[in-house]
């Protein structure tokens, strides 16, 4: 027990004293950003829009997860926010707020019901009519590709992410997008998260399309946690690979967009100062963040990444990996929280030859002796960590450019006096402009959420909306918080934020 406190102290004193270069307090305005610099917030398509048997749309592996009895809290997003409705009035809504830049996904589902093939003719209308609102109302349009809405179709015939078939598909689809949207659409994202869905889709099953194998996940029908994961995000990269190839071959010249990827990040602090767990750690990064990076960067997966999962990691051909190489224009951020990595010893065996990129839990090692990490579950509100993942990236790969795509607090009463929302937001934007001013090439910054909606760890008991929305009513009526009004007055008025110097971190060992 004296050691536990002991760590704890150390850890908990360490993070704390990561700002203490900051010694006057911070004051700043949404002029002392610079010049391109948008700010915004965003919504994705199955937890936004809802009207999921309406215009055309079939069913996406999205649906069919929360119509099954995986869902463990037996809400869908039939309905959600009911945006395909009330997309007019919402751009509005964003207007009075003053948001720059809108982050949305395109449904796959909603605009080719069939996978490939035939464009929905009510799908295209849709997304045509929200982009000219909001080119009306002058917000810059941010739009995403893909957020878990493969249609159910392709899954069925061939497995979906796990086959080489998707990235035809895949490509052929964002051909549709370019070629509808791209003469007002200019930011282009083709993916949310691969590194989370590979675990949560294809590991231990809790996100769709549920694959999953004893002992690594539970309450799965199908799935082969061992390699799936590896196969979903080389599949990924590939289909990314060859949109951004097909954009910038096709479209770039014309239309004069940009295209990216987006990664799932938090900062990973050792949890003490040994050198076991400053180790595992670095592993740990190597799994969450190099697996995705380093292809794009170097072209081939990390060596440390090949030493562990051995031939369950597939190989670039020579083409794909020049395919690979620099197919990006930015990397888009998703990033909450900060947490603590740990030496795990206790493997269990025979786990070890499972999936080694449990972003939730382990890292897991290899046979022979490599230990694994584990994620320490610590709560953090740790802006200083967003800045050190963007020197982290710095340091590793180069001055890439990056967009926070998702930044943002969810509470769980609803209440419209959200005063913990504020702090967190004010706290990370701070640390955001700290990071510019010390070198890191960011571009935009998008809460998480424009409005309440169906989220995907909580339903619609977790609230992260700056707009509240009544899901108790059919009317679903729209309320501002007062987190909107803050953020309006940050982006209309310029106003003031002073913070002091010892904001920046607070963590809960409760879970430790």
């Amino acid at each position: 027990m004296a050691r536990h406190i002991q760590l704890i102290f150390f850890s908990a004193a360490w993070a704390l004293l990561l700002w203490a270069q900051c010694v006057s307090t911070l004051r700043f305005t949404r002029g002392d950003f610079p010049d391109g610099f948008a700010f915004g917030a965003g919504t994705a398509a199955y937890q936004y829009e809802g009207a999921a048997a309406e215009g055309g749309r079939s069913p996406s592996i999205w649906d069919t997860y929360t119509h099954s009895d995986r869902n463990m809290y037996g809400e869908t997003g039939d309905i959600a926010s009911d945006g395909y409705h009330k997309c007019k009035q919402d751009v509005k809504l964003m207007r009075d707020i003053g948001l720059e830049a809108y982050r949305f996904t395109i449904s796959w589902s909603r605009l080719i019901p069939g996978g490939r093939g035939a464009v929905n003719p009510k799908g295209l209308q849709f997304y045509n009519n929200l982009i000219n609102d909001l080119v009306k109302e002058g917000i810059q349009i941010n739009a995403v590709l893909y957020h878990m809405d493969l249609p159910q179709i392709l899954e069925d015939e061939y497995g979906g992410w796990i086959s080489p078939k998707i990235i035809e598909d895949f490509t052929a689809y964002a051909n549709v997008c370019f070629h509808e949207f791209g003469d007002r659409v200019a930011h282009w994202t083709t993916m949310l998260e691969p590194n989370a869905l590979a675990q949560g889709g294809y590991d231990n099953g809790g996100l769709p399309p549920n694959h999953c194998s004893y002992p690594f996940g539970s309450n799965c029908t199908v799935g082969n946690s061992t390699i799936e994961p590896y196969l979903f995000v080389h599949h990924s990269l590939l289909a990314h690979a060859s949109t951004v190839s097909l954009y910038r071959q096709k479209y770039k010249a014309a239309q004069k967009g940009i295209i990216g990827l987006n990664l799932y990040t938090m900062w990973l602090y050792p949890f003490t100062d040994c050198k076991i767990d400053i180790e595992a750690t670095e592993r740990a990064k190597t799994f969450l963040y190099g697996w995705i990076l380093h292809p794009l960067v170097f072209g081939d997966y990390p060596e440390t990444m090949r030493k562990i999962a051995g031939f369950r990691l597939p190989s670039f051909s020579s083409y794909e990996s020049e395919l690979v190489t620099h197919a990006f224009d930015f990397i888009g951020l998703n990033h909450y929280t900060s947490s603590y990595t740990s030496n795990r010893p206790d493997t269990i065996e025979g786990r070890l030859q499972d999936f080694t990129a449990d972003l939730a839990t382990l890292f897991r090692g290899t046979k022979d002796a490599t230990p694994s990490a584990k994620i320490l579950p610590g709560k953090m509100v740790d802006p200083h960590g967003l800045e050190l993942t963007l020197e982290y990236f710095q340091d590793k790969y180069g001055n890439l450019t990056f967009y926070i795509q998702e930044n943002g607090y969810g509470g769980s009463d609803g209440t419209l006096n959200d005063l913990e929302r504020i702090d967190y937001l004010t706290k990370y934007i701070a640390g955001i402009l700290k990071a510019i001013r010390n070198g890191a090439d960011v571009r935009g910054y998008s809460v998480w959420s424009f409005m309440d909606q169906y989220e995907i760890f909580g339903g619609f008991k977790t609230h992260y909306g700056l707009v509240a929305v009544d899901f108790d009513t059919e009317e679903q009526r729209r309320q501002p918080r007062r987190s909107a009004h803050w953020y309006s007055d940050f982006l209309k008025n310029n106003a003031v934020i002073e913070l002091e110097c010892d904001f920046t971190t607070k963590i809960s060992h409760s879970q430790i």
